[in-house]
Parts: structure tokens; C-alpha cells; sequence
């Protein structure tokens, strides 16, 4: 059986790897996620499913160049986990440049993943967005 963090962990892995199929492997069909991000982010809000998370991941590449992302300390529950990290994103099409700390919240049910929370700074992403 697929612990909490070594599923998180290959969730994360698959994400670094551009490998969103695998990803969505590791979800629910009912998944629930939301990002609490800026205003101007598309991919503010919530939604459900693998097929809305599909769209969900989409408008991240539309919106944010990623150039670093690093989960860096992992707080382990019974059912969940929560991950401390950090990113440096350019805003596209033609934004600045943002780092940020983050928070990524996942609870696991039935060896995969149930719930999905995001947030991290709106201010420092709101001042680069076009």
C-alpha cells in the first residue's frame, strides 16, 4: 500500500516531469481542488474531477512560465499532506517575474488523491500579470 507522502511525492514527481496524465492517475475521478491564487490568475478557483482539473492545469500553462518549482518540507498526517514550498514564475504572455512562497494542502482516500488546496502570495503574483 501507497503511503500519503509517497503519493504526494509521485504527484509531484509526475508534475516535474510535464507528465500530466500520470498525475491525474494519482486523483480521484472525483477529485476535489482548489487554488487560492491572484485575481488575474484563470486558474483561480475550484473545480472537480480529473477532466476539470485537465482544464485546470491547462490555464496554468497559458498563465505561468514556470521557472522553478520546489516543494521543499513535507508535513505527514494519518490521511493528508501538507507541503511547504517555493516557485519562480513569469507571467505570460508578457508579465514579470515572481517568486513566491506556497502552501499545497492534499488529502488522500482509498490510495489516491481526494483534495487538493493551493495558495500561495497573490500581491507578489497580481504585480507582474499583464
Amino acid at each position: 500500500m501507497t503511503t500519503p507522502l509517497a503519493l504526494v511525492q509521485s504527484a509531484y514527481a509526475a508534475f516535474g516531469n510535464g507528465d500530466i496524465p500520470a498525475l491525474l492517475n494519482l486523483l480521484t475521478l472525483d477529485v476535489r481542488w482548489e487554488f487560492a491564487g491572484d485575481s488575474k490568475a484563470p486558474y483561480t478557483g475550484r473545480v472537480q474531477g480529473r477532466s476539470q482539473v485537465v482544464e485546470w492545469f491547462q490555464a496554468v500553462a497559458q498563465a505561468d512560465g514556470i521557472q522553478a518549482f520546489e516543494p521543499r518540507e513535507f508535513l505527514v498526517g494519518s490521511d493528508h499532506v501538507t507541503v511547504l514550498g517555493w516557485e519562480r514564475t513569469q507571467a505570460l504572455p508578457d508579465g514579470g517575474v515572481f517568486e513566491s512562497p506556497w502552501v499545497h494542502i492534499w488529502q488522500v482516500k482509498d490510495g489516491l488523491l481526494a483534495r487538493f488546496f493551493g495558495i500561495l502570495d497573490t500581491e507578489a503574483a497580481a504585480k507582474v500579470r499583464p
